[in-house]
């Protein structure tokens, strides 16, 4: 399939109520349809199907019109079959396009395929790391939320998240939500890093925040926790 073919199918598929919802979801982005999630998971298992490759190398150099070409990229990098070197370097050509947390988020909830290849994702994300491109940084600390919270990486995936430059909000929430889960999955070794202070302010407050949301914290727990904020 043809981007620009594939673009007349995301227009077809429009919903103008999920467009106005979605966009109050993500200021200053002003291309999108409005086609739901699940939709767009379909569609790119379609492509899928048929000549993906074809489309990734004609769609990745081209700048997208509108912000579900730039996700559907993403789900077809992330799912397609192929092999493990060719899926990195599709990776490390996508990562530019990223330009808001939903694409970024969409796409490391989709690279399941990290699981299988927990090394060299891992070093992925400490490549990522080291990029001065927001979305890629942010990149970095959503595939450390979604796939190394265990106990082979957790402390190297905390100190990950300390590093990490702490100008940008799209970066300092996303840290916030990884610290919150590391919280949750690995209280022990996550809990010094509240105490010791090791996070600026904002990402600091905004993680024990978004702990004391989650329901698989107790009251008491939440309690000490609120004592740890910054005035």
């Amino acid at each position: 399939m043809k981007p620009y073919e594939l673009r007349q199918q995301l227009l077809s598929l429009q919903d103008l109520k999920y467009q106005e919802f979605h966009g109050s979801l993500l200021p200053g982005v002003d291309n999108i349809i409005g086609v739901r999630v699940p939709l767009l998971r379909k569609t790119a298992a379609q492509l899928i199907s048929s000549s993906w490759q074809e489309y990734l190398d004609e769609a990745l150099p081209a700048a997208d019109i509108y912000y579900e070409e730039t996700v559907m990229q993403g789900l077809v990098i992330a799912q397609a079959p192929m092999r493990l070197q060719q899926r990195l370097d599709y990776i490390r050509r996508f990562l530019p396009k990223i330009s808001n947390w939903a694409v970024c988020d969409i796409f490391c909830a989709t690279l399941k395929e990290a699981k299988k290849h927990p090394d060299t994702y891992w070093q992925l994300v400490l490549e990522a790391c080291r990029s001065e491109a927001v979305y890629t940084q942010r990149f970095a600390a959503v595939m450390l939320l979604t796939y190394f919270t265990d106990d082979a990486h957790v402390n190297d995936a905390l100190r990950l998240l300390t590093q990490l430059p702490a100008q940008d909000y799209y970066v300092r929430m996303a840290v916030a939500w990884a610290v919150s889960i590391f919280y949750i999955r690995q209280p022990l070794a996550t809990l010094p890093l509240l105490e010791k202070g090791c996070l600026d302010s904002f990402t600091h407050n905004k993680s024990i925040q978004k702990i004391c949301e989650s329901r698989r914290i107790s009251s008491a727990i939440k309690q000490r926790l609120r004592l740890l904020k910054r005035r």
